[in-house]
């Protein structure tokens, strides 16, 4: 934004009284989800309980979701003339364009075919190993060695800490597509405030797992049958440290 014509930065106390949300105003993106949310409460969607930017929408035989991120939005449900009438509602209400047959979002890439839907964070994962520099390092078979003692560990401090939690930062986000890191990013996530170098190569084992198979994912079956199963390791000294259970 510049000053007007005759503006004088010498008077002090004079300010814009802006009418509209301007587009890059931290008020900006409140002002837009009110109106998005109430175009689609007006429309029978309701808000969800668990994630405050999914919107839910039941009706008799019609069952439909919209995920918002920003000005982006999914739109899913088991009845497609329901979609086509949702859709051209919003079309009513604001400027769209439809993209069709998600295929990219948020780092997750999508492909149905006939056996189902496949998500995976291929490009993602190959971003992280080239940010790394270990593009051309030999695959590791395991993400994280076998009986650690990372919580152990006496050697110097790595001189680059913002690194390190940027890394796994990082990784924390491909868990929702790789599932066996979970355990390894858990403990690495336990040495963000001061990691040493043990902590930095070992992060580093597991960008070198990834190089094996970045584009593992996870595959949602139409035969599946909702139902979900659990594992628990009742190790209740896992702690090196502290003698006590990492999963209670």
């Amino acid at each position: 934004m510049k000053l007007p014509p005759g503006f004088l930065p010498q008077q002090y106390g004079m300010v814009y009284k802006i009418n509209k949300s301007l587009y890059g105003l931290k008020q900006m993106s409140h002002c837009w989800f009110a109106k998005l949310s109430a175009a689609l409460k007006h429309y029978g969607f309701r808000h969800s309980l668990s994630n405050y930017s999914l919107f839910v929408l039941q009706r008799p035989r019609v069952h439909i979701v919209v995920l918002v991120y920003v000005d982006d939005l999914i739109i899913s449900g088991d009845n497609h003339e329901a979609i086509i009438k949702c859709k051209a509602y919003l079309h009513n209400c604001f400027h769209m364009k439809d993209l069709g047959i998600l295929k990219y979002f948020l780092g997750v890439e999508v492909v149905q075919s006939s056996a189902g839907i496949f998500l995976c964070q291929r490009k993602y994962a190959l971003e992280i190993i080239a940010e790394t520099g270990l593009l051309g390092a030999e695959p590791s078979n395991v993400p994280i060695e076998h009986n650690h003692r990372l919580a152990l560990a006496v050697d110097l401090f790595f001189p680059h800490p913002d690194q390190h939690r940027r890394l796994v930062g990082r990784l924390i986000y491909l868990c929702f597509m790789r599932p066996e890191l979970s355990y390894c990013v858990h403990v690495l996530s336990q040495f963000m405030q001061a990691p040493k170098e043990t902590h930095w190569e070992a992060a580093l084992c597991v960008v070198q797992y990834l190089k094996g198979n970045p584009g593992q994912g996870v595959l949602l079956r139409k035969d599946f049958d909702l139902q979900l199963s659990s594992l628990c390791d009742s190790d209740w000294v896992r702690c090196p440290l502290t003698h006590k259970s990492l999963t209670g």
